[in-house]
């Protein structure tokens, strides 16, 4: 049985253990007692924002109409879903968080470059997700007559969410449900009314090539897809023998109901809306609520403190899975102001960077879980001595990720020989992730028990 460390939180504190150990050791069994609805809303609410909108309003300016945007919508999230929720159901068992997962495959020294990797991948989830949040901030001031700098307002919404990455696990799984809940409520409210008032070309239909229906599905699927490592952070705290499947299946309710309700909506209002873009979306929602747009802008500006606070928390995980054994209240305080310095320095070419982004990301991601996944799935589950050094598997994500960037990478900052071929269509997260799993599977040593 593993020991209780000396430093560690008692049941039913707010505090998670501050210590480095805190990350690199599994959750004492004392102190997994998380109830099981908590999984699907640390997958639900941090989609409960303008993220998802925005990538919906997007599909129109690719070139998509209603139909092929919402079948690119179903067909993007279930793709991009599935393999987090497959990777919520190791934090159980393990006790640890997702990138200290992947040590079984990666050893400790392979596993520093996608830690690293992912908690850059935070920051700048942080930036993305605060600049309409701010601007939402602000609009709503401008309504009871106050005016706020960008900046002011921006550092309010980060200084809130740093302090509940501090706090740690226990205080961000409490707001996904709380806060959550009151998004829900209002989110649903602002669905139905730009339901009613019509404002999606329903109707309107045109050719639409498959590279560009590829590239949108592309940027669907990195959406959900990107909470890969994040998952089992938010399920470790769950006693080791709770059933798999649940949590599986509560992972993909949480991450289905969330995305794909929130880009149709963004799809239908695209219509009305100048560009996609955090100032035109708050904007359009504002001019559609009517007397209720107080309560819309609220609400965005709320909706970062359920996704950020997620981010900075696994990102103060991922800083210290790097290498950097600082204690948690240093990577978190490092990683939210990084991401409000990002914030400031990109807000005005968000559409741009968040589209490269949503994509650029799947190029490490997308072999790195599909190692772990394969690992998980297809090995042994039981508890084995992690390797202190750089493992096969390390070699197979930094090779895979190198090559579909080469190959396939679709930005505004670079395209790869086979994207330009197949003509801006981006396949380069489908080929790391299968190609990279089935190389790992193939040395894998013959699975002894379940």
């Amino acid at each position: 049985m593993i020991q209780k460390p000396p430093s560690a939180p008692q049941t039913g504190g707010l505090m998670e253990d501050l210590s480095a150990a805190s990350v690199r050791e599994p959750v004492p069994a004392t102190l997994k007692t998380m109830p099981t609805d908590r999984v699907f809303w640390s997958h639900f609410s941090p989609n409960l924002g303008p993220g998802g909108w925005v990538t919906g309003a997007l599909l129109t300016g690719m070139g998509l109409d209603f139909r092929t945007g919402v079948a690119a919508i179903i067909i993007g999230n279930v793709i991009g879903a599935l393999p987090v929720a497959l990777a919520a159901a190791i934090g159980p068992k393990t006790g640890l968080t997702q990138m200290e997962a992947s040590r079984r495959a990666l050893g400790q020294k392979g596993l520093r470059p996608p830690a690293f990797l992912n908690w850059i991948y935070c920051v700048g989830w942080d930036a993305v997700n605060n600049v309409p949040a701010a601007t939402a901030l602000m609009a709503l001031l401008l309504l009871a007559g106050l005016s706020m700098p960008f900046w002011l307002a921006l550092g309010i919404l980060a200084s809130i969410q740093m302090v509940a990455s501090i706090y740690g696990h226990h205080v961000v799984q409490a707001l996904q449900k709380y806060l959550g809940t009151v998004l829900l409520v209002v989110f649903t409210l602002i669905g139905i009314v730009f339901a009613l008032k019509g404002q999606a070309p329903l109707a309107a239909h045109h050719a639409v090539s498959f590279s560009t229906f590829l590239l949108a599905t592309g940027v669907l699927v990195s959406f959900n897809l990107s909470w890969a490592s994040y998952s089992s952070d938010y399920t470790r705290y769950l006693p080791a023998n709770t059933s798999p499947k649940k949590v599986v299946l509560l992972a993909l309710a949480g991450l289905l109901g969330s995305a794909i309700p929130f880009q149709i909506l963004g799809l239908i209002s695209a219509g009305s809306v100048a560009e996609a873009s955090p100032t035109a979306v708050i904007a359009s929602l504002q001019q559609a609520m009517g007397p209720l747009g107080a309560v819309a802008l609220g609400a965005i500006a709320l909706s970062s403190i359920t996704s950020n606070s997620f981010n900075d928390n696994t990102a103060s995980y991922s800083l210290i899975s790097a290498g950097l054994h600082v204690p948690r209240i240093a990577a978190a305080i490092l990683t939210a102001s990084l991401g409000y310095v990002l914030a400031v320095a990109g807000a005005g070419r968000y559409t741009t960077l968040y589209t490269d982004y949503l994509l650029v990301t799947m190029y490490w991601i997308a072999p790195w879980i599909g190692i772990v996944l394969a690992d998980w799935y297809f090995g042994d589950r039981t508890v084995h001595p992690i390797p202190p050094g750089w493992t096969r598997g390390a070699t197979i994500f930094a090779v895979t990720s190198v090559l579909t960037i080469a190959l396939f990478s679709t930005s505004s900052l670079y395209t790869g020989p086979v994207a330009r071929w197949l003509g801006g269509a981006d396949i380069g997260y489908y080929v790391g992730f299968f190609a990279a799993a089935f190389w790992y599977a193939l040395g894998m040593p013959r699975r002894t028990s379940s």
